[in-house]
């Protein structure tokens, strides 16, 4: 019987002491087919359990971008830059560059290269590195559905996604997506956004050469960026038209005509959000995006830098830059002088038909300085809230020809608590009776005070929140006399906000920068809101904005007259000089300027806080509303108004008297009376007489030794006044008059207007002595009597005033004392509106 042979027959007998121990052609034969069996389970299994995934998450992401108002781009929000575009409004040698550049057989092969395979699993055996195959599918998959893999198990993974992908989709749009997710360097993602960023054109007007240049450079693209290395980009074209050519993409003569492409140099890495994009850039997401303080918003807070949205905003980029210039000359250039670098100014420019902002400036620089102080900071009003006391006096049926006590200080204590306030005019100066227009024109605290008491604080309060200023917790407008007086602290944006309702004829609208929001195929997902509500009555409105005209016609505005075009506006400057503004409008813009100086402001240790005087600069050794704001203002609105129609305000009719008038005098002469001196009688009796002089009366009470209701002064008694001019009577509240006692404020260095105002804001008088010293002209040199000495409230305290040197000592200088040029000691100079004197204040 015959022995049976076993399959594992090693040594093997009867053979060399070779052959004895190599296999058997049974052993090869098996061992093949068990691998291959092998194989062939291992890649059914993986096959029916490998799916094609989701594609990641960023391979849609698309930049937002952001456009001026001319169409021109502003910036982007962007997790990656990239938009898509579709492979068939391109021109099909855009996408066959790829093709001709990265994988030749793509448009017939299955998804995977075996030859590609070998020769990567030979590369990876000779080296450190591991390689995976190059076709156009597993890069699309491993971009597009895995992320970068290297591991074995992750190509075997890719490749057989490759195949499927192949199997299921057309290659139209595996090549249109691989497209929109290449990554091209200079942080660019897909064929759009590379040919933008490199040739500053749309991917649908690329021609052959860019489109190789392009492809060329995929394998690397930081590295042979044509700008990085010009030499390898050059070679990558060379090669990618040949391909172009040879493969058939591209004709013989397109070949023949090549020639290396002019690109965009790549520009160094810099911070979009700098200067003054980062500002108008947060500005357009706090419009857009929803949140607590916006529920209204469109967006979700990932949605702008992910949904490949085009936002066109209202910004006026020559404005925006004028702006820009309009600030240099406080501080870089100085061309009116060099200020303090703890001043800031802001700026809103805006049309007060739509509410559209044409120009908002809110710092220097967005990444040194990200508080926007147009928009986040409040700033005290100053005089700029007295045409919301002179609407709302207008609502209550006063009219501008009424005339008023205009000198100074005002007197008023309030009947239940005996709190004073003691307004005084700037620079203490005496109007005497003068009516609305006058007041406006020349900011008569006096006059305002009254004005306010008569129609009640909440009356202005109510005006200023219905023109436009937002009622806020941290700083509401109180409604308290001296709220007439802007002592309450404003957003720049609101009083631009409120002055456009001004303009506007008494329609408010809502400041916006966004103008609209449009998807990548053009559909319009917003808006801005253009609707107006109607908030005053015409004719008031017509008045008020008269009264505003004055200011620039005859009052602190005077500069604005440079336009020479309708100008209405008013000069404010608040308590201590801590604000100053100018806040104006021709029919079609309002713009507002406003000043102010941070206690500290270091930018490069990130602080920005407190509130201090603005320092003086240039010629203006006070700043007021008169002088750097409507500057400004005006050297601003002169480029804003270029081209600008002439337009009028609607014409100001004044009322009709309610008395007729004494058939005596002719049509063309008013009519007087003479002021009775009604001094020593009871008040009662007293109004009677002057309401029969066909006199108004106003009271205004005072501690005397006189009993309660006695008239203790008749101020203009036995002067001659218009018919229908409000007198002012001082009437004793029957309560002896105590002087309260007072420290002398130290007032010693300060320009002497500026130490008028403070002695009258400790309600004391001032008077001035004029004296030689080697201090500059109109700096206060000492005080009698001297700081911090208690002296009765009331009291006068002597100005000792420099003079400037003796002549001879510096050749001469100005001698008239006060301090501000060349006006004589009794004129009011700098801005004689504002109240820098008040008693309620910051």
């Amino acid at each position: 019987m015959a022995r049976r042979r076993r399959f594992w027959n090693y040594p093997r007998p009867n053979k060399g002491p070779v052959q004895r121990w190599l296999p058997s052609w049974r052993i090869v034969v098996g061992t093949g087919l068990t691998g291959t069996a092998l194989g062939a389970g291992l890649f059914v299994a993986a096959w029916s359990t490998t799916t094609i995934p989701t594609g990641l998450d960023e391979v849609n992401n698309q930049a937002t971008t952001v456009y001026w108002s001319n169409g021109k781009e502003m910036g982007t929000f962007a997790e990656q830059k990239r938009e898509k575009i579709k492979l068939a409004d391109l021109p099909p040698y855009v996408g066959n560059a790829v093709v001709a550049s990265e994988d030749a057989t793509f448009w017939t092969n299955k998804g995977v290269d075996p030859k590609g395979i070998a020769r990567a699993a030979l590369t990876n055996l000779q080296s450190d590195t591991t390689q995976g195959a190059s076709t156009l599918t597993q890069q699309y998959v491993e971009r597009y559905y895995m992320d970068t893999t290297k591991s074995y198990a992750g190509k075997a993974r890719e490749a057989i996604i490759a195949l499927k992908v192949a199997q299921t989709q057309p290659k139209e749009e595996v090549l249109e997506n691989y497209l929109n997710t290449i990554y091209w360097g200079r942080n660019t993602y897909g064929i759009q956004a590379a040919s933008q960023e490199y040739f500053n054109k749309d991917a649908k007007d690329l021609t052959p050469d860019e489109a190789a240049l392009l492809a060329g450079i995929i394998p690397s693209p930081n590295n042979w960026d044509p700008s990085v290395n010009p030499d390898q980009a050059k070679s990558r074209w060379q090669r990618g038209m040949r391909e172009l050519h040879e493969q058939g993409y591209i004709t013989a003569q397109e070949y023949a005509d090549r020639a290396f492409p002019k690109f965009v140099e790549r520009k160094e890495a810099a911070n979009t959000q700098g200067g003054q994009r980062g500002y108008l850039l947060a500005q357009v997401k706090k419009e857009l995006v929803k949140s607590e303080s916006n529920p209204d918003g469109i967006l979700d807070e990932g949605d702008i830098d992910t949904r490949g949205l085009r936002i066109t905003t209202t910004i006026d980029h020559k404005l925006q830059k004028t702006a820009v210039e309009v600030e240099k000359t406080l501080h870089e250039d100085g061309a009116y002088g060099k200020a303090s670098k703890n001043i800031r100014m802001s700026l809103v420019s805006m049309d007060p038909q739509t509410g559209a902002v044409k120009a908002l400036y809110g710092g220097p620089d967005y990444v040194k300085q990200s508080l926007n102080t147009a928009t986040q900071d409040r700033i005290q009003a100053g005089s700029t809230f007295k045409p919301f006391t002179l609407i709302g006096a207008l609502e209550e049926g006063h009219t501008l020809d009424e005339k008023y006590d205009g000198n100074s200080p005002f007197y008023y204590k309030d009947p239940e608590t005996g709190e004073k306030w003691e307004p005084s005019n700037f620079g203490g100066t005496d109007y005497g009776q003068i009516d609305l227009v006058g007041a406006t024109a020349h900011s008569v605290n006096s006059v305002y005070g009254a004005l306010n008491l008569e129609i009640g604080p909440e009356k202005t309060a109510e005006v200023a929140h219905r023109a436009g200023i937002r009622n806020t917790k941290d700083d509401p407008i109180e409604a308290v006399p001296s709220n007439v007086l802007g002592t309450a602290s404003v957003y720049p944006i609101d009083l631009a906000r409120a002055y456009s309702t001004i303009a506007s004829g008494g329609y408010r609208t809502t400041p916006h920068i966004v103008e609209k929001v449009t998807t990548l195929d053009g559909t319009v997902i917003y808006e801005a809101p253009k609707t107006q509500e109607k908030e005053f009555d015409a004719d008031d409105i017509t008045a008020a904005t008269y009264a505003m005209t004055q200011v620039v016609e005859q009052g602190s505005g005077q500069p604005a007259q440079e336009l020479e075009r309708p100008v209405a506006g008013k000069t404010g400057t608040s308590n201590d000089n801590l604000s100053a503004w100018f806040a104006g409008f021709v029919p079609q813009l309002t713009t507002v300027v406003g000043l102010r100086q941070y206690e500290t402001l270091d930018l490069e240790a990130g602080k920005l806080a407190g509130q201090a005087e603005i320092d003086g600069f240039g010629e203006w050794g006070e700043i007021t509303g008169s002088t750097w704001p409507v500057r400004a203002w005006t050297d601003f609105m002169q480029v804003a108004t270029e081209g600008m129609k002439v337009e009028e305000f609607p014409e100001y009719v004044p009322p009709q008297p309610t008395f007729t008038p004494s058939p005596t005098p002719s049509e063309t002469e008013e009519e007087k009376v003479v002021v009775p001196d009604v001094t020593g009688k009871d008040i009662a009796e007293a109004t009677q007489v002057l309401e029969a002089a066909q006199l108004k009366v106003s009271t205004r009470p005072q501690n005397g030794d006189a009993p309660k209701g006695q008239v203790l002064e008749t101020r203009g008694a036995n002067t001659e006044v218009p018919v229908g001019t409000t007198v002012t009577l001082i009437v004793s509240t029957g309560q002896p008059d105590k002087p309260e006692q007072v420290v002398v404020p130290n007032v010693v260095g300060q320009p002497r207007t500026t130490a008028e105002q403070m002695i009258h804001g400790d309600a004391l008088q001032p008077a001035v002595r004029e004296e030689f010293s080697d201090q500059p002209v109109g700096i206060v040199i000492d005080t009698e009597p001297g700081q911090g000495n208690s002296v009765d409230q009331g009291s006068t305290v002597t100005l000792i005033v420099s003079k400037g040197p003796e002549p001879g000592n510096d050749g001469g200088g100005d001698d008239n004392g006060n301090g501000n040029g060349n006006k004589p000691p009794d004129e009011p100079t700098g801005e004689p509106s504002d109240p820098v004197d008040q008693l309620f204040g910051d």
